[in-house]
């Protein structure tokens, strides 16, 4: 049987993302990963590292303390960085032998660049340009942890890097060698070319760690900036937003797949969703209105307001009703918002006790113009709803907040029952569809939560130009992350400013995605073309009962 390694270039990636994801990843044994990407400007110092390393008080980026070997290093746009995240296979020496051939795969490929006076200089690690000479200069660092023969952290190769940061510290410790970059070495390349190459050596790379002959590599990327439109195959119809027209012109030129879009409005029969309006529904819409509410049915126009209402429950929406960020997929009202009312949550709490719920979910716009993005109308709601219905459980699903550790350490120290936080897209649209958000948040959102001990959801909305192995990929991404539930609907359009739709997705493909997902891990899978994040919700959670213990009523 062949050996899988999902190869993922992430793009720009801040340290501490890259870091939660890898410690998710390393908890998954079994499962190969290979992490490219590039770090916003950032110092790190491994176990060996001292203070006398750093040189300036102002070093201009922030230091971080890491779990791996070396000492302290530089890490910033333009420098390639790669995490492997795998199973060795046991032998003596494993540290020695797995560093020698994670240097020999960039020295190869350095090789293929044109630079061939590289090597490794005794009792330091890393990859040299004229390790024998007197000018022996580090290209790439090498700092790596491996535990119970599974590795994280990997090594930085300086590809077109701003060097003068260098000088801030004595990097890696050698205070008598210089560094230099591929392009200081009198190479221009980008670093989409040397990410083929890394992706060229990297099965023979697995094989040799691992001694298994047998490596498949399941390759995904974000979109790279100013790719070349090639043909015309793949181009949106033009937008309302110039900005979002080129994002997703780039998005779409690089697909493997050409992308038809479905031009008539009218939806496949099992698209349908039926208009009750019951008592149910006129009572919930009473109350909801009587307590001055948002709820993201209305706001979204999810179409199963009706089948939802009906049944007595509805998906809240807190902070206001207008959102910072202006994402393609999305009929959020995106003015400019207004003030927070500070008396909402204790509004939601009442109508959560006079609609005698027992399962509540909570969401929100994004807030980026608010310090914690919003995370406080979160606590404050849960702490409400708790104080008058403490019987209930109580699903949040939220936005990235930025990856600011403050506010995910509020949400995370109230212990919601559910932290759901969607993917939305597959890694190569995010830039387009999500413009202010990016794969890497979402799934170190995901892995943080998952880390502190709550159980997790997340979902992937389809018929957005996504191809079939683009949709089973970042499902192993999520399940690799230990996300215990998933969602999968149809991507139904706004309005003719958002994106258009590229297709159908039939049923039975959803029957097929669901046992797939099943398959890797997920405790419950809702998988439907009506699927939304908060479709069947209370169901979900009760499904995942090892996990959870929700009231039935």
């Amino acid at each position: 049987m062949s050996r899988n390694l999902q190869f993922r270039w992430l793009g720009k990636t801040s340290f501490a993302d890259a870091e939660a994801i890898q410690n998710s990843l390393f908890s998954a044994k079994g499962k190969d990963y290979m992490l490219l990407l590039e770090h916003l400007p950032v110092y790190t110092q491994g176990i060996r590292a001292s203070q006398e390393e750093v040189l300036v008080k102002d070093l201009g980026a922030p230091v971080v303390k890491v779990k791996r070997g070396g000492a302290t290093t530089f890490h910033g746009l333009g420098q390639l960085v790669i995490y492997p995240v795998v199973d060795l296979a046991p032998r003596s020496h494993m540290s020695t032998f797995y560093v020698n051939t994670l240097e020999n795969l960039i020295i190869e490929v350095l090789a293929e660049l044109g630079i061939t006076n590289v090597g490794r200089l005794a009792q330091y690690p890393g990859v040299w340009v004229d390790p024998n000479g007197s000018n022996a200069r580090k290209i790439a660092a090498i700092g790596t942890r491996i535990s119970k023969g599974r590795t994280m952290h990997g090594a930085a190769l300086n590809v077109s890097t701003d060097l003068s940061m260098f000088e801030n510290i004595v990097p890696c410790g050698i205070s008598d060698k210089a560094v230099t970059s591929v392009l200081a070495e009198g190479i221009t390349t980008s670093l989409h070319e040397v990410v083929d190459l890394v992706e060229k050596k990297a099965a023979a790379f697995m094989a040799e760690v691992s001694q298994d002959s047998d490596i498949v590599i399941s390759r995904q990327d974000v979109a790279w900036k100013n790719t070349s439109i090639v043909g015309q195959k793949n181009l949106i119809p033009k937008l309302a937003s110039k900005h979002l027209t080129t994002r997703l012109n780039e998005a779409f030129s690089s697909s493997s797949e050409p992308v038809k879009w479905i031009e008539t409005k009218r939806k496949p029969p099992w698209l349908r969703a039926k208009f009750n309006i019951g008592q149910e529904y006129k009572e919930l819409r009473s109350t909801l209105k009587g307590f001055d509410l948002a709820t993201v049915c209305e706001e979204a126009g999810c179409p199963n307001i009706y089948e939802c209402w009906n049944q007595g429950t509805a998906t809240f929406m807190i902070n206001g009703t207008r959102c910072t960020r202006a994402c393609a997929f999305c009929l959020v009202d995106t003015r400019r918002p207004l003030e927070l009312d500070h008396q909402e949550p204790m509004r939601v709490a009442q109508a959560v006790k006079q609609m005698n719920l027992s399962y509540v979910v909570l969401t929100a716009v994004a807030r980026d113009d608010l310090e914690d993005g919003g995370a406080s109308g979160f606590v404050s709601s849960i702490e409400h709803i708790r104080r008058l219905c403490p019987q209930v459980s109580i699903e949040i699903l939220i936005p990235d907040f930025k990856s600011n550790l403050n506010s995910l350490e509020k949400i995370f120290s109230v212990a919601p029952e559910v932290l759901n936080h969607n993917l939305e897209t597959v890694p190569r649209l995010q830039r387009a569809i999500r413009p202010s958000a990016s794969y890497a948040t979402s799934l170190a959102v995901l892995a943080r939560a998952k880390q502190a001990g709550l159980v997790t959801k997340s979902g992937l909305i389809l018929g957005m130009g996504e191809t079939e192995q683009e949709i089973s990929q970042s499902i192993i991404d999520l399940g690799s992350i230990g996300v215990d539930i998933l969602t999968l609907g149809q991507y139904l359009r706004p309005s003719s400013n958002h994106l258009p739709i590229s297709r159908w997705v039939e049923p039975k493909e959803f029957e097929d995605l669901k046992e797939f997902a099943l398959g890797v891990g997920f405790s419950h899978v809702e998988s439907s073309p009506l699927t939304r994040s908060s479709y069947h919700a209370k169901a979900a959670a009760q499904n995942a009962s090892s996990l959870i213990s929700i009231p039935v009523n």
